[in-house]
């Protein structure tokens, strides 16, 4: 227990159930070649399957470029001001895998730090999600699909993607 003034509060955290910063880990999605996730927190609904519709709000960061914000759902606002949420349907290969992967094993609230590899990630132009601003679009486009850079053997962080997903629904 311990005393603020007048009034005695129960010490509702030990020592032991604080995480410290070594037993944060992130660990590999099974079956996703090699995305890696770290939970930030538990959500209490139920994991989406195939053919379901979900709503995300996500926050993309590229690896290479000093961790580069390409894109945040909650830069894109509706009428009144709200961020809206990403909106696609499991399994139908609109989105990278790297998302399908960590959306697939993530339960309804819940919020994850993915790392997806280049082979997990933007493979071509046409799959989702892409930035709005066609300017931050370009710049994530010539950075991942970089000939020459990927030529000198740098492929394996050019396209190496950060994600924070929060599951809505």
């Amino acid at each position: 227990r311990c005393s603020l003034g007048e009034e005695e509060f129960p010490r509702r955290a030990t020592v032991t159930s604080i995480a410290r910063a070594d037993d944060v880990k992130f660990y590999e999605l099974a079956g996703s070649s090699g995305v890696k996730a770290l939970h930030i927190r538990q959500g209490t609904g139920v994991s989406p399957e195939d053919g379901d519709r979900v709503e995300v709000h996500y926050y993309g960061r590229l690896f290479a470029k000093q961790g580069w914000r390409f894109d945040s759902t909650y830069d894109h606002k509706d009428f009144f001001g709200n961020p809206e949420p990403y909106v696609f349907t499991v399994g139908v290969g609109s989105i990278i895998g790297g998302m399908t992967s960590a959306v697939r094993t993530t339960k309804e609230g819940g919020v994850r730090r993915v790392v997806i590899p280049p082979s997990q990630g933007y493979q071509n132009t046409s799959q989702g999600p892409i930035p709005p601003d066609y300017f931050d679009r370009q710049r994530l486009y010539t950075t991942i699909f970089n000939q020459t850079r990927l030529a000198n053997g740098e492929g394996d962080t050019l396209g190496t993607l950060i994600f924070d997903i929060e599951l809505l629904k």
